[in-house]
């Protein structure tokens, strides 16, 4: 338990990348992505991926290595994120876990018991009956089963419910209670900085986030995926600001609208990550990003500057 490895947490747009970059310089750290959709190839502009300069200041890892259509569960990040761990601590430099996807890291933080694989064919079984019975039925079948997992899930989150179905189906045991933290923990000393910035400032860098994307050429960005006519179904188009710039593609949606609705969807993404934080989570600090002393707060934490 002597090495360490640091977390920066918090909403999107809270500035945690700044944060983890600075940390990361200071105390000769590698900054391991902890964002689902950061991990695909395709967007880096949209993701708010780090830029070519700030990978050049310091070693990042797990950022832009899936393809679209890659399914990341919060099991399969933990080993890829275990990896990066091990490797950065090798090195000699300090793992500086970076990202806002609260069940990956309490999934890799606390253990989770590792989930049987489910039968061939499940998963379109489960998928068809999806689309044969519509959403709020299909959500209404599943949470008599796992009325947990149903709490935490949006209604038209399909493939999350699909694959709760998929694993009680499989196993006779809800997806909620695979995810209770019965697993073997790994061998760090985690230390935990959580951003939690006053809402109204949150809500705007969300808006100016989104307009600087635009300027950055974030159309040009997602236009290229969407010209390749992917499936739908791929998980990697749920990243905030796809569906709504796709739907302006159709000409369903003016851009303004779509730059609109965009932003109030991550608006509402970072209201439910305070909210899961807050009932989630036990940092070792809370960090207001909106003073300077974030930084020096979460250094203190540090006892040494590497693992």
């Amino acid at each position: 338990m002597d090495a360490q490895v640091l977390v920066v947490t918090g909403p999107t747009a809270s500035g945690k990348s700044a944060l983890a970059l600075a940390l990361a310089e200071r105390h000769g750290g590698t900054v391991i992505n902890a964002d689902a959709m950061q991990t695909y190839d395709a967007f880096p502009i949209l993701t708010a991926q780090p830029t070519d300069e700030e990978r050049r200041r310091v070693p990042h890892a797990l950022y832009g290595v899936l393809p679209l259509s890659e399914t990341l569960s919060a099991a399969r990040w933990r080993d890829l994120a275990t990896t990066e761990i091990e490797r950065s601590i090798a090195g000699q430099r300090l793992p500086i876990l970076c990202g806002g996807s609260g069940l990956y890291l309490r999934t890799l933080m606390q253990g989770i018991a590792p989930i049987p694989d489910t039968p061939p064919g499940l998963r379109d079984e489960a998928n068809a009956d999806w689309k044969a019975m519509g959403a709020a039925a299909f959500r209404m079948r599943l949470a008599e089963k796992d009325p947990a997992i149903v709490a935490r899930l949006k209604p038209g989150d399909r493939q999350r419910h699909v694959r709760a179905w998929e694993v009680f189906k499989s196993t006779g045991r809800p997806l909620s209670a695979w995810q209770q933290g019965d697993g073997v923990r790994p061998p760090w000393r985690f230390v935990t900085a959580l951003l939690a910035p006053e809402r109204g400032w949150v809500r705007a860098r969300i808006e100016a986030r989104f307009d600087s994307m635009l300027k950055a050429g974030v159309l040009d960005e997602v236009r290229v995926v969407f010209d390749r006519r992917p499936d739908p179904r791929w998980p990697g188009l749920k990243a905030h600001g796809a569906p709504e710039l796709f739907a302006h593609f159709r000409g369903e949606l003016s851009l303004e609208d779509a730059r609109r609705i965009g932003i109030d969807h991550t608006r509402q993404y970072a209201k439910r990550q305070m909210t899961w934080f807050r009932h989630q989570m036990t940092p070792d600090v809370v960090v207001d990003p909106m003073s300077n002393l974030g930084l020096e707060a979460t250094e203190k934490l540090l006892t040494k500057t590497g693992p």
